[in-house]
């Protein structure tokens, strides 16, 4: 029996038929349907006659996930669950380091997070700031869910303190210094998304839109790019494989080098698989950023004309290209975007993709998807000529994940279907 991949975006639903060999056999979108996100579902169900396919789904709807991440120093076990939370698929919208304060306790809540993880200490360490950051966030009774993944010698105590909030307690993101075991969280961060996040979007009447979401769509990403670099080493390609998603109102990077030898350790060890997400850079509502941020980088001169456009896209986030020109405007932000995610991504990972740098680039993103050849080898040139991105990429194959598999592939992979995420993978990328 076929497999139906949905992932409900807040834009576009989107549906990959996917037959028990890999074979891709169909893709389908249909504009999200909010507050019933199921009619949407249907119409790509019906589009891809697929009702009797087995359906597996992601969804980043109602602006996908936000963790905030509340440690005890802010370059070691803050940096820890700050880089936990990017590989678990959230947006990470706040971080606190040291004793939460009411100053500390306002700006949380200010920036509306939908899950707290709340960490703090090695394993068998110092337990004095996380009982107290356990303390207040009980006392003051914040409403959100948190993740409990501190030091394993005071989780009782903290969860005394955190009595009557929803909280989920697991393995230490930090067990000793520089050990980084982000498996656990993610795991635990996944969970109350399902739980406790999806289903108080106003995204569906019912339960069954929450039964049917497995996980945050940039998680099913990330391991579907996990896959890929695993397919690319049994096929002996050398490299990590470096994806760029952009789209309307971020620009996400994703990395996997798992399957590299030679990384460096760092202060807190960086998970082998990364996504970084880059909130003020995207083709439309943060068109402006792009423009700001390549001036700031020296990409760029202050261009009036391109920041004019910038602002025309975010003003009409509706905006479909219908002239050459248009077009030629969006291949050159799209470009722009590319180049300062990836920059950003290698600052965040000290530029650590393994000796080979990148074996494999995947463009993703309707702009490149509707690009035209000629401006996908456009976008090439110039990512290669970045001086920055120019070392990393010296022996990257250039693709574009033109049916969208990648979050299929997730998907697949995490409901135990591998060798199916394995061929799809092939077949498409």
């Amino acid at each position: 029996m076929p497999l139906l991949c949905l992932d409900v975006g807040s834009t576009w639903t989107k549906g990959a038929l996917v037959a028990a060999d890999g074979t891709l056999l169909g893709t389908a979108q249909h504009a999200t349907t909010p507050p019933e996100v199921l009619d949407g579902v249907a119409a790509v169900t019906t589009a891809l006659a697929a009702t009797d396919a087995d359906v597996l789904a992601c969804s980043s709807a109602g602006g996908g996930l936000r963790l905030a991440v509340v440690g005890q120093e802010r370059l070691v076990s803050a940096e820890a669950g700050y880089r936990v939370a990017l590989s678990a698929g959230a947006k990470v919208v706040h971080v606190s380091s040291g004793d939460l304060d009411g100053a500390g306790l306002r700006e949380l809540r200010a920036d509306r997070p939908d899950v707290i993880l709340l960490v703090g200490g090695t394993d068998g360490g110092d337990q004095r700031v996380l009982l107290h950051n356990a303390r207040r966030l009980g006392a003051n009774r914040v409403a959100v869910p948190i993740v409990l993944a501190g030091n394993i010698e005071a989780r009782d105590e903290a969860l005394g303190l955190l009595a009557g909030r929803k909280v989920v307690a697991t393995d230490n993101v930090l067990p000793d210094v520089g050990e980084l075991a982000p498996g656990p969280a993610r795991s635990a961060i996944r969970s109350v998304f399902l739980s406790h996040v999806i289903g108080g979007k106003g995204l569906s009447r019912g339960p069954r839109f929450r039964n049917l979401v497995r996980t945050v769509t940039p998680d099913a990403v990330l391991t579907g790019v996990s896959r890929l670099a695993g397919v690319l080493a049994r096929d002996e390609e050398e490299g990590a494989v470096l994806v760029v998603d952009v789209g309307g109102a971020t620009t996400d990077v994703y990395s996997a080098v798992s399957t590299v030898d030679g990384e460096r350790a760092t202060t807190v060890a960086l998970p082998a698989d990364r996504r970084t997400v880059e909130g003020d850079i995207g083709m439309r509502w943060s068109a402006p950023g792009i423009v700001a941020e390549a001036v700031a980088e020296r990409l760029i001169a202050a261009p009036e004309d391109l920041a004019a456009a910038a602002k025309r896209r975010a003003e009409d986030v509706d905006f479909i290209p219908t002239t050459a020109d248009e077009s030629e405007v969006d291949i050159k932000l799209a470009s722009f975007a590319a180049i300062l995610a990836v920059r950003r991504h290698l600052r965040l990972v000290e530029g650590n993709l393994g000796p080979k740098g990148a074996g494999l680039l995947v463009l993703s993103g309707g702009v490149f998807r509707h690009a035209s050849p000629a401006a996908l080898v456009q976008v090439e040139e110039t990512l290669r000529a970045d001086p920055i991105l120019r070392p990393v990429l010296k022996s990257a194959r250039v693709v574009v994940d033109r049916s969208y598999v990648l979050a299929p592939a997730g998907l697949l992979a995490d409901a135990g279907h591998g060798d199916v995420a394995d061929r799809l993978l092939e077949r498409s990328l």
